[in-house]
């Protein structure tokens, strides 16, 4: 049974996720503050993580780049507010997905579902024989999810590594943002462009040496993205 830390300060909302998430099977335990979900989330071992961006005491984003630094375990960031900046922050941070009150508490346990059986997909294909894509410098090594350009290694969270892997093994062909959604986040895109967006300017930064002339991953206006071979 998966394990899932909820990190809310609003207690209805996070009894709330707690009451949805439980019935869908999932053991939940509930953190109002700030400081001491962090330390719990550093020391327990959740399957998932599920942070509200204001908190008492230790912000959510704070909490989401201090997890980050030692587990890639699926995190969803949950705020009040819709605009972009809080978005960028908590995606920028290595969060696997947002989503902004209200929301419907089937939607959230839709995408819980997701992610945690795609993370558990991961791992257990870790011991799996080795694969790796090589382009131009970059280095892909499917098994071990790690990343290297010019044999310096780049250290990328679970869905920046998805989305790579991704692009690099379907060359050449260009994806709409929904389609990449769909691909890597498993699930139908509902107003969520913009993870997509995020993630490929995240992955430019690591992999690129000039962002605004990529040479791995190409913008095609109007449509989408390719990785180019």
């Amino acid at each position: 049974m998966s394990g899932i830390l909820i990190i809310e300060d609003e207690l209805e909302i996070a009894e709330l996720e707690k009451d949805y998430l439980e019935m869908s099977g999932y053991e939940v335990e509930i953190c109002a503050d700030g400081t001491e979900g962090l330390g719990k989330a550093l020391a327990g071992s959740y399957d998932m993580l599920i942070i509200d961006i204001m908190l008492p005491g230790t912000d959510g984003c704070e909490i989401c780049r201090r997890v980050r630094e030692v587990n890639n375990l699926p995190i969803i960031m949950v705020s009040a507010k819709k605009d972009d900046i809080d978005k960028i922050n908590g995606l920028g941070l290595g969060a696997d997905d947002y989503i902004t009150k209200p929301f419907s508490p089937s939607e959230l346990v839709a995408r819980v579902k997701a992610h945690i059986a795609r993370y558990e997909r991961l791992v257990a294909n870790s011991g799996e024989s080795s694969e790796t894509i090589e382009i131009r410098g970059l280095k892909i090594d499917v098994v071990s999810r790690r990343v290297y350009i010019n044999g310096e290694e780049r250290v990328f969270t679970t869905k920046e590594f998805d989305l790579l892997t991704f692009l690099a093994k379907h060359p050449n062909r260009v994806y709409t943002k929904e389609e990449l959604f769909r691909e890597v986040w498993d699930m139908e895109s509902v107003g969520d462009i913009a993870t997509v967006t995020v993630h490929i300017k995240k992955i430019r930064e690591k992999i690129e040496i000039n962002t605004q002339k990529p040479q791995y991953i190409e913008t095609i206006w109007g449509v989408g993205y390719r990785f180019k071979v």
